[in-house]
């Protein structure tokens, strides 16, 4: 596991990545990028499209990684995964989830799944 802050951005990313897929997932895209901002991860869940915040905390000195999961932050995150939809003529449904994950040492990364965020 990575020791500086992008490291663990992208370690946890992977991982949420793995947790996803194990629950039945499909990957769409990962880091996928407009003008409006960036979504970390992009699956399909049962037939509806979700982007996916992801954020990794190694302990609570700067707040749990749920709490930084801010109503800017979603209000962005709702912008991105317009312009996709847009940009990908889906005409499905489509949510919002957010992975939270903590890491604590001597234990297994503790992991959350936030379904359906909203601000």
């Amino acid at each position: 596991m990575a020791k500086d802050r992008r490291g663990l951005g992208r370690w946890g990313e992977e991982h949420a990545r793995r947790y996803l897929l194990d629950r039945g997932c499909t990957q769409v895209a990962a880091n996928w990028r407009c003008a409006a901002g960036e979504v970390d991860l992009i699956v399909l869940d049962e037939g509806q499209l979700v982007f996916v915040e992801v954020r990794t905390r190694r302990g609570r000195a700067y707040g749990t990684p749920q709490e930084s999961i801010t109503p800017k932050k979603l209000a962005r995150m709702a912008t991105v995964a317009q312009s996709y939809v847009y940009e990908q003529g889906w005409e499905g449904p489509w949510r919002l989830d957010a992975i939270a994950i903590e890491l604590i040492p001597g234990a297994p990364p503790q992991v959350e799944w936030y379904q359906n965020v909203s601000m």
